[in-house]
């Protein structure tokens, strides 16, 4: 970021860039991997491009999002945070983001209370051993809400993929989830499906997609590929849409328990008109300081 004074002789003259050391903490929620900064208030936000080479796993930090703590804008929260992902493209919304978040603001005497996000207020609680709740608000179904293009609201919708034609439900927790039930997660083809859906035209702001696996009322598996990231160990949005989804479709009941590829999170739903809760462990994994 550079900038200039006019001289005497009312030229500008060039100031030397600011440059500065940044703390930051590295945390994960289930192995969804995020580097925590408070931004300072001086500094405009980081470009895409050094978002990306932060989140490089070779030569940078490695996350599959980076967390700026910001001031609040309203005297009711703690703080406010933005989520950006690892191609430098922002969320409106992350899970086990904002899990992690609670546990490293929270104190001894100050466990409950309200963050900001892009998709609005965020009450937390904080629980003994690293472990924390969030209020993710009520699932919205509305094609407008993610936005999806599509003529008429449904229980399913139906895409024709390149290889196949693929039967999804949608939710938006903040953010948009496309959600598909499958017989198997670890046959399911997320590298091949995850991609093209989140990238449809229909999904003009792209698309989070989850592959969901009933193992009972109250208990489903699920693998998600989170736009802008891939697919990831945890996506605490993901966990949560795909409850939502599995509840309005007969399969679920209020309280799941969702199994990903970096552990178990509990999802809270009493159904339409009640905010969703979700609860699971956090992790500080360092501390650092890079440059900016």
């Amino acid at each position: 970021m550079c900038m200039s004074l006019r001289g005497e002789d009312n030229s500008y003259v060039p100031r030397a860039p600011i440059s500065m050391d940044i703390e930051f903490t590295k945390m994960h929620g289930l192995g969804n991997d995020f580097m925590v900064v408070r931004w300072p208030q001086e500094l405009a936000p980081p470009s895409a491009a050094t978002v990306r080479a932060w989140a490089d796993r070779r030569t940078g930090v490695g996350f599959d999002s980076l967390l700026l703590i910001v001031p609040a804008r309203t005297a009711s929260a703690l703080a406010a945070y933005r989520v950006i992902n690892a191609d430098g493209g922002e969320a409106q919304q992350c899970g086990n983001g904002a899990r992690c978040l609670a546990t490293f603001l929270a104190t001894e005497s100050d466990t409950q209370f309200v963050l900001e996000s892009a998709a609005g207020p965020i009450p937390v609680r904080v629980h003994a051993d690293d472990q924390a709740s969030v209020d993710l608000g009520e699932p919205v179904f509305t094609p407008a809400a993610l936005p999806f293009e599509t003529r008429s609201e449904q229980l399913r919708y139906q895409l024709n993929l390149t290889h196949e034609a693929v039967e999804f439900g949608i939710a938006s927790m903040g953010n948009p989830h496309a959600v598909i039930a499958v017989d198997s997660v670890e046959r399911a083809p997320v590298g091949i499906l995850g991609p093209e859906l989140e990238q449809h035209p229909s999904f003009p702001q792209g698309v989070n997609v989850g592959f969901m696996e009933r193992i009972a009322d109250n208990a489903i598996r699920l693998r998600v590929f989170e736009r802008g990231v891939g697919e990831t160990r945890a996506c605490g949005t993901g966990a949560a849409a795909a409850v939502a989804v599995g509840q309005r479709w007969g399969l679920l009941g209020s309280s799941v328990t969702v199994e990903l590829p970096g552990g178990q999170l509990r999802v809270d739903w009493q159904g339409p008109g009640s905010h969703l809760w979700q609860t699971g462990p956090t992790c500080k994994v360092y501390e650092g300081r890079i440059n900016v």
